[in-house]
């Protein structure tokens, strides 16, 4: 007898089908990744070693936190500040709506659906527990796997000040799982430099 696939199992299925239609790709080694994929993957992985007992609906938000990214680029929006916030609040919406048509179709109610949402939109930042470590995982996963080639991308200044923001999203188990994350020197540094105020 063929085991049951839960609804679970077919909503993290479905947001992982999604996200492999992304046309931009990761290298790691000698394989191709696309790179949505690659992300809501290492994100679910980050959550389940910050929370173990993460509920369903805050590990299908983990995994569906960019789900179709590349279909609301950037440019689109003014290079700005203001279009850049814009930008952020068209993607998150646009996500929410996106996991909310999978979750209906594969029969989730509407009380279970409704909280992914919220978790993604991050309306309850800080207040909201189950957002607090959202958001908490979001910035682990940038500081272990994309804040290196970022930095290099950028003036230290702008990094600092980034790292800074980051620093203050995120709680104190937040900030204890970040500095036992094994990053190069040139990362460490450029935290250390940030936190320390020089």
């Amino acid at each position: 007898m063929e085991e049951q696939v839960s609804k679970f199992e077919m909503a993290i299925a479905q947001i992982d089908a999604e996200n492999a239609e992304d046309p931009n790709k990761e290298i790691i080694g000698n394989a191709e990744f696309p790179k949505e994929l690659l992300y809501s993957r290492r994100m679910t992985e980050k959550l389940l070693d910050f929370c173990p007992d993460a509920s369903a609906e805050l590990q299908i938000a983990a995994r569906a936190q960019h789900i179709c990214r590349w279909k609301i680029d950037r440019n689109t929006y003014p290079m700005d500040r203001t279009g850049y916030l814009k930008w952020r609040e068209a993607l998150k919406k646009f996500h929410a709506d996106k996991i909310s048509e999978i979750l209906k179709d594969l029969g989730y109610d509407e009380t279970f659906t409704a909280r992914v949402t919220v978790l993604i939109r991050k309306k309850q930042l800080k207040k909201d527990p189950e957002s607090q470590i959202l958001e908490d995982v979001v910035c682990l996963v940038f500081l272990q796997y994309y804040f290196k080639d970022f930095a290099a991308g950028h003036p230290e200044e702008k990094v600092i000040d980034i790292v800074r923001k980051t620093w203050a999203k995120m709680s104190e188990s937040g900030h204890r799982a970040a500095l036992r994350l094994r990053l190069s020197p040139e990362a460490s540094a450029l935290i250390e430099k940030a936190l320390g105020g020089d």
